[in-house]
């Protein structure tokens, strides 16, 4: 000490007071009343009724009001004659996920990467059903919407298709 009433706070007396200062800054925790963003909402009474905004429900509007039949110009026989079984033989020229694109383009078709020119073919689902096709080469693996109709596929479905040329 050196006589002017302050004191020498080494490094030792600071370790001391640490731990007390650590302590009442989480005793003072323990008072503050903070939201809980995980507690879960009390259920309601039994027997209450259960309110809250209204929500309207309806399907969702198609857009320009167009249905997938209106879009798809093949008629029932000729995804009925696509759908046929065929004569066996037709060369595998690949295997891939297929998925619905360019709706609005008609026909029986299926575009891929791995299909080198425009030709006759078939789309094989791994259940078995097939659908004959006009193969055509194209950025992604797609399959027209009367094929995607002619299968019963639905419209979000991504099917592994067998591709095979005549």
């Amino acid at each position: 000490m050196d006589g002017r009433g302050g004191g020498d706070y080494g490094p030792g007396m600071m370790r001391a007071l640490l731990p007390v200062l650590a302590l009442s800054l989480l005793a003072a925790c323990g008072q503050v009343s903070l939201p809980n963003p995980f507690a879960r909402a009390a259920p309601p009474a039994a027997g209450s009724p259960i309110t809250g905004p209204a929500v309207e429900t309806s399907a969702l509007p198609v857009a320009g009001g167009v249905t997938a039949a209106a879009l798809d110009g093949t008629t029932a026989a000729e995804r009925a004659a696509a759908t046929a079984a065929a004569a066996p033989g037709g060369r595998e020229i690949g295997r891939t996920v297929a998925s619905l694109r360019a709706v609005t383009e008609p026909g029986l078709w299926f575009a891929a990467p791995f299909v080198a020119a425009v030709g006759p073919g078939r789309v094989v689902l791994a259940s078995g059903a097939s659908v004959a096709v006009e193969l055509r080469p194209g950025p992604v693996a797609a399959l027209s919407l009367a094929g995607y109709r002619a299968l019963a596929l639905p419209l979000t479905d991504l099917p592994a298709v067998t591709v095979l040329a005549d």
